[in-house]
């Protein structure tokens, strides 16, 4: 009974000490696309051990080794042709650097260290990291697919962003205006590039805007966490301008056009009637000659009177007796 007691102590001391060395070290770890990712080992050496005695490298989840430490020197020989010139140590706190991270570089790797005995190598310290690899996306950009026409205000956008990783929780649009703001959901189109891993993704909408508001719209990406919401540029749809009714021209503009017309008429008119009066009338126009005769006798009776009155020179005088025959004859043909 005595031994078999015995026995059960060893195998539980043995199994303690094999969980303390391989299964209890492990931490979760980020690195952001093309910087560089941190594999710690978290390996105090309190026995001391020298340097020429340690043996410590670092594998994949598919035993591909990216770094070897043997005995104090680097050894390059076993590192896998993907990892090579992208990792280097910091002996300091034991924590491999891995350089120019990419999206395949995602994944759970292990950091051993043996001690280097006569009888082989002894296992010393074990720890894994788990490392997830983040890539943030662009700003979302809001473009115009369709404008709204005179009889719809129906408006098309499209919203993209690029370059991210992981996978992007939601894209959606929101619609601002001066008293209230609305949600629109769309469906993500997602693609991803097979070279890099990065995902690019879009989001279309098609909204109802009412033509008398000034609204915005703006488009929100969703990352995982720990990546932060992204907000785009606000894209403005300014309110249509209310249609003012011109004044009514026709009036001005046609008595501009006739009254110019109408005085150029009557001026052909006036000319025409003059013209077949001469030629009817040879020599001095007795209305001319009457005007004279008017003409002295008013002059004596100016004379008279004190003249108070200017003299007329015959031909003023003939020209206003012009001038009123044809008045005269305006208002004839007026009537």
């Amino acid at each position: 009974m005595g031994t078999c007691d015995s026995t059960m102590g060893l195998s539980t001391t043995l199994f303690v000490m094999a969980f303390l060395l391989f299964g209890v070290a492990s931490m979760k770890n980020q690195a952001y696309f093309n910087e560089t990712g941190y594999l710690p080992c978290h390996f105090t050496n309190s026995q001391n051990i020298s340097l020429s005695e340690l043996v410590v490298f670092w594998q994949n989840q598919d035993k591909l080794v990216l770094y070897e430490f043997y005995r104090g020197k680097e050894n390059p020989e076993n590192v896998d042709p993907d990892y090579k010139g992208r990792t280097s140590l910091d002996k300091d706190n034991w924590t491999l650097r891995l350089h120019n991270v990419q999206i395949k570089d995602k994944g759970l790797y292990q950091c051993f260290v043996h001690r280097k005995g006569a009888s082989g190598l002894v296992p010393v310290h074990q720890m894994s990291t788990d490392l997830s690899v983040l890539a943030n996306f662009t700003q979302p950009e809001i473009m115009l697919t369709s404008n709204r026409t005179g009889n719809s205000d129906i408006t098309n956008l499209t919203c993209s962003s690029a370059q991210g990783y992981p996978e992007p929780k939601k894209m959606f649009f929101q619609q601002t205006t001066m008293n209230s703001t609305t949600e629109h959901n769309a469906v993500m189109n997602i693609f991803q590039n097979s070279v890099t891993g990065l995902y690019n993704v879009s989001a279309s909408v098609s909204l109802l805007i009412s033509p008398e508001k000034n609204v915005s719209i703006f488009c929100v990406l969703q990352p995982e966490r720990p990546q932060t919401e992204l907000l785009s540029l606000p894209y403005i749809i300014g309110a249509k301008p209310t249609a003012t009714p011109l004044p009514a021209l026709e009036p001005v503009m046609t008595a501009f056009v006739l009254i110019p017309l109408f005085i150029f008429l009557c001026g052909a008119v006036f000319c025409v009637r003059l013209k077949k009066r001469k030629k009817q009338q040879p020599g001095p126009a007795p209305g001319c000659e009457a005007i004279k005769a008017e003409g002295e006798e008013s002059k004596q009776t100016e004379e008279r009177v004190g003249n108070r009155v200017p003299e007329r020179s015959d031909e003023a005088q003939c020209v206003v007796n012009i001038l009123k025959m044809a008045s005269d004859d305006r208002r004839a043909a007026h009537f």
